[in-house]
């Protein structure tokens, strides 16, 4: 059997809890067989931390915005970010290590009293995904029908990913008629987790993506530890099962899908 690589297209090494082993831990992932992932940022500081990390590594990229668990309390700081991480972007371009805009999008499990502010940041950054030519990453949870409404009259031009999906039949229906991509992540892998497979049977091949969350989200059978990229190949394994396919195959295909939608050569 030849060295499988796979493709992480989700994970925060930007994160606190790896602060104690962070590049000692970078080697093991590497060595393991994941030899891509996408370091992500959901607020200013993090999409710097997120970006200085990915330079230290050529395998390792990144994307840069404003989640909407991290956005400031009012439109006029808001502004304010944004024009910084536009800033940020846009000197950072050159690097070709900012292959998105994300993680953004609605969160109405975690904040419920900021809706129309979480909407504004949303649009705000389709726009800035747009201006740089950029896909964007969305996080969404309990927010399937805003944010599939906001899509539809926000068109993106490069696409994007929604990053570990909720299993929600939907709102996966309508994405893929948008043109995105499915990220799939550890919760497939739970035992409570009932949809898994008739969600992961309704997207195709071709417009599918893996990932970790690292460090939250870990899988089947490290649930509740701290997560790292390692874990990726039980997400895959997963989809390999429902799809009757080697593991091999779907770690190939979902690299390459990582690397045409972030551009990556």
């Amino acid at each position: 059997m030849g060295f499988m690589e796979f493709f992480d297209s989700h994970a925060h090494y930007n994160d606190e809890k790896f602060d104690e082993d962070r590049e000692e831990l970078i080697n093991k992932i590497y060595d393991s067989g994941v030899t891509r992932l996408i370091n992500a940022g959901y607020s200013l500081e993090s999409s710097e931390n997120a970006l200085r990390i990915a330079k230290g590594y050529n395998w390792i990229f990144t994307i840069s915005g404003i989640s909407p668990n991290d956005i400031p309390e009012n439109s006029a700081n808001l502004d304010y970010e944004l024009n910084e991480l536009d800033r940020f972007i846009s000197e950072e371009l050159n690097s070709n290590k900012i292959v998105g805009i994300g993680e953004i999008g609605l969160d109405y499990y975690w904040n419920k009293e900021n809706k129309d502010l979480q909407k504004e940041a949303f649009i705000k950054q389709i726009n800035l995904a747009n201006k740089y030519n950029l896909p964007i990453v969305i996080h969404t949870r309990e927010a399937v029908m805003d944010t599939l409404e906001i899509l539809k009259y926000h068109k993106v031009n490069k696409y994007g990913v929604f990053h570990c999906c909720p299993l929600n039949r939907e709102l996966v229906k309508e994405a893929l008629k948008l043109g995105f991509y499915i990220s799939f992540a550890g919760p497939i892998t739970f035992k409570n987790s009932k949809n898994a497979s008739e969600i992961i049977e309704m997207v195709p091949l071709d417009k599918m993506l893996i990932e970790t969350d690292s460090p939250y989200l870990s899988p089947e059978p490290n649930r509740g530890k701290r997560n790292d990229s390692r874990n990726v190949k039980y997400t895959a394994q997963k989809i390999a099962d429902v799809k009757n396919m080697s593991l091999e195959e779907i770690a190939k295909i979902t690299y390459e899908n990582a690397n045409k939608i972030f551009k990556i050569e």
